[in-house]
């Protein structure tokens, strides 16, 4: 047995690296593959590996990793949509496995209630593992992924404290309803404590630091954090490090760094150790042993997985999903391990499980693990091949969705937020490249440095985001010309722009530039100052003026604020007048775009100021202008300038001037 610690871990990396190709010829999905290759080189295979201390170490921050990836690649939108469906998939998840298993413990293998309990609870828990195959088909969004994983919190947290409850029992003989009221409040002191300290500190600390790496390991940090506080107060690590995920999801967006860097170490590094590490306990050999092993392997896998299928195909039909998504929730619900492999591993400690008994729960999740895994993989591509059909139809009829912006950059030190902004306005399906454009007036040397660092600061951003980026620099006195006649060249829907901040007092508050542009072009022009991240930002507030639907870029605009919302995933308010707002959700229907959306109606100029003041650090104050002579302009925006001047030189505001 090799126990030299470089060895180890290069045949890992090895297993890593060649055992999904070696599983592929026969469609053996990665998560399986990598189970039985921990068995194949663990202890109870060919034993060139000892499931060690970094085995276990890995295996716990797997299993961690896996629950904090699901939780925070939820968009909160579609979780709260489906929150309800998801408790009563956890309540069926939960209850139906433990009244079977109760039962069949009972009288199929002839032992006590209190042990029945015991193993009823592996069966009422599971665990994600396959949800990478989820988000590899990006599938965090679909219905039954949500529902799924929503219900698994919710069976794993009653089976825990249904085991807490067998095995306090077992030790002083008796589980009072004090120790339950003591855990709910603990419970409620962590979730509460928990929901406003890690996105405090977050949030503070992204202002301040942009490193995508540094980012990564203070996050990272605060997951261990909350999920050492759960195991404090009695709860299990993995409830912790869920509960992360969902605080921390609205600052970690799908289009960002941070969110690339997450996924990439959990999928290449922790979550291979930690499936592996479950291959190595699963001593195959256990099954011939005996005829009486063989069926308790039997009843306890048909027991676990048949009513899992029930509580998945039951949520299905009331709540109408498709057979694909209920069989998605089926292969998610089906998986055994953390919950599981600890309620043996305590059964075996306590005398509670038989050697026999143990040998077949262990067998029990290597079968439910494969089970779970090829259900989902299957599921998944399914579901992803419907989506990818319309897709494809969608961006054959689509006309708004798919932007081809010119972005114009002056400033290294706000050239990065520019472009993130240009592109969370970007649908994930537009491959159109991004014209970034600087113009210079001067041909000195430190123009030619500023220019070259704005250039690289943007298109550093563009390469993290996988979005395509054409260089252009312009020599030209009018710098709204230059912008104007690349607009033209490369038929650009739209201009993104920074705002202009006043130079001296007789300054207009957009600037000459800004003044001369929007007076040269009939395209829709966006300005932006942000002072914080564009990823922080926590809502989105849209003041419209009357008459805005009558103007040709109305759609556009509105897809636009859409697509910024869901991909940043905050909220939107938008304060309009009440026919306007009826033809923004109108809009919103036709692009299918789905983000929490609230409405706020105007009857005059004043409840614009008075609604505007509840605009706080954290959101994005976004006002839709009028050009003069276009049929939304009146003489109140007149007065605009003056007021966000006054009022808002300190807020993240952003400008649009739709397409005429």
């Amino acid at each position: 047995m090799i126990d030299q610690p470089v060895a180890i871990f290069f045949i890992v990396l090895l297993i890593i690296l060649l055992g999904p190709l070696a599983f592929r010829p026969l469609k053996i999905p990665p998560v399986v593959g990598m189970i039985i290759a921990g068995m194949i080189v663990g202890p109870h295979g060919f034993g060139f590996l000892d499931r060690d201390d970094s085995f276990r170490i890995f295996g716990e921050v797997g299993i961690l990793y896996i629950m904090f990836q699901a939780a925070v690649e939820i968009d909160m939108y579609h979780l709260k949509r489906n929150y309800r469906p998801g408790l009563i998939f956890g309540l069926f998840s939960f209850a139906l496995p433990m009244i079977g298993g109760i039962f069949a413990s009972r009288y199929a293998f002839s032992l006590p209630w209190e042990t029945s309990i015991l193993i009823a609870s592996m069966y009422a828990s599971h665990t994600l593992v396959a949800y990478p195959a989820v988000s590899r088909f990006g599938l965090q969004n679909n219905r039954g992924a949500v529902i799924a994983v929503c219900g698994t919190i919710v069976a794993v947290m009653l089976a825990l404290i249904c085991l807490a409850g067998v095995v306090q029992t077992h030790i002083s003989g008796s589980f009072g309803i004090w120790d339950v009221l003591r855990l709910l409040l603990f419970m409620a002191i962590y979730c509460v404590a928990i929901a406003y300290a890690l996105p405090f500190a977050a949030r503070r600390f992204f202002r301040s630091v942009s490193d995508p790496v540094a980012q990564y390991i203070f996050i990272l940090a605060l997951v261990f954090v909350a999920s050492l506080l759960a195991k404090i107060i009695g709860l299990e690590s993995i409830l912790g490090a869920f509960y992360a995920g969902l605080v921390l999801n609205r600052l970690i967006p799908g289009r960002s760094p941070l969110m690339r860097n997450i996924r990439f170490v959990g999928d290449s590094i922790f979550i291979p150790y930690f499936l592996i590490g479950v291959g190595m306990l699963i001593n195959i050999r256990a099954v011939f042993s005996g005829w009486y092993v063989l069926w308790v392997v039997i009843n306890m896998s048909a027991i676990a997985l048949v009513t899992k299928w029930i509580a998945a195909h039951a949520t299905r039909l009331i709540y109408r999903l498709s057979p694909d998504e209920g069989r998605l929730m089926f292969g998610l619900s089906a998986g055994k391990a953390a919950a599981t492999i600890a309620a043996v591993m305590i059964g075996f400690k306590y005398d509670m499980l038989s050697e026999d008994v143990t040998n077949g729960a262990v067998v029990m999740i290597l079968i439910c693990c494969m089970v779970a895994s090829v259900t989902t993989e299957r599921a998944a591509r399914n579901i992803r091949m419907r989506l990818k059909a319309l897709d494809l139809e969608q961006e054959n009829i689509g006309e708004t969705g798919f932007a081809r912006q010119v972005v114009s950059i002056s400033n290294p030190l706000t050239s990065e937020g520019l472009m993130r902004l240009a592109i969370s306005m970007r649908s994930r399906l537009n491959h159109n490249p991004i014209s970034l454009l600087h113009v210079r007036s001067s041909n000195d040397s430190r123009t030619r440095a500023m220019s070259a660092a704005a250039m690289r600061g943007a298109e550093s951003v563009a390469e993290d985001l996988g979005v395509e980026v054409q260089r252009l620099e312009r020599f030209d006195t009018n710098v709204a010309a230059a912008l104007r006649n690349v607009a033209v060249e490369r038929d650009a829907t739209e201009i993104v722009i920074g705002l202009h901040r006043k130079a001296s007092i007789v300054d207009t508050f957009f600037g000459s530039t800004i003044d001369q542009l929007l007076e040269s072009t009939r395209r829709m022009v966006v300005m932006s100052r942000c002072f914080v991240p564009i990823d922080t930002l926590t809502g989105i507030v849209v003041v419209v003026p009357r008459k805005a639907e009558y103007e040709s870029g109305f759609h556009l605009w509105v897809s636009r604020i859409l697509m910024l919302a869901a991909n940043i995933e905050a909220k939107v308010t938008f304060i309009s007048y009440r026919d306007t707002g009826e033809f923004i959700r109108t809009a919103m229907a036709e692009d299918g775009v789905e983000v929490e959306v609230k409405f706020e109606v105007l009857d005059s100029y004043d409840d614009f100021i008075l609604l505007s003041g509840n605009v706080g650090d954290d959101d994005l104050f976004v006002v839709v202008g009028a050009r003069k002579g276009s049929i939304s302009h009146t003489g109140d925006l007149d007065n605009l300038p003056g007021f966000l001047s006054r009022y808002f030189s300190r807020h993240n505001l952003a400008m649009i001037y739709p397409q005429q």
